[in-house]
């Protein structure tokens, strides 16, 4: 069993693996902020793509394959639940750069529904 890399402590196959599969969609946005930094820490392309509005989505490569992401620590968040439209999710992610260095990226980030289903806005 692999570990999730979100720190739910389930599975990967039975916890973001099946939003990246696209098997279901994440309910919330805390959800949806712990399948990104999943899809972030598998390189997952698609994934982050997908579920990056399209309004506020880069063009060009959006995982940094330089970087080994080691822990996420989800510290607060407002709104994103299951009836609402838009919310915010702090939390600080840390990484291990190619060549042995370390850092970490704090953040509070904003998502939106886009028909339906939940997508990273940007930060606040």
């Amino acid at each position: 069993m692999t570990s999730c890399p979100c720190g739910f402590g389930e599975a990967y196959d039975a916890c973001c693996g099946r939003y990246h599969r696209g098997e279901a969609t994440p309910p919330t946005a805390e959800t949806l902020m712990r399948a990104r930094y999943c899809a972030f820490a598998y390189g997952d392309e698609r994934f982050l793509a997908e579920t990056w509005h399209p309004d506020t989505r880069p063009a060009g490569p959006l995982a940094d394959p330089e970087l080994t992401w080691t822990g996420l620590f989800i510290t607060g968040h407002t709104g994103g639940g299951l009836l609402e439209q838009a919310g915010t999710v702090e939390f600080t992610a840390r990484y291990r750069r190619a060549d042995g260095s370390s850092g970490r990226v704090r953040e509070t980030s904003r998502f939106v529904r886009d028909h339906g289903d939940w997508r990273y806005l940007g930060s606040v």
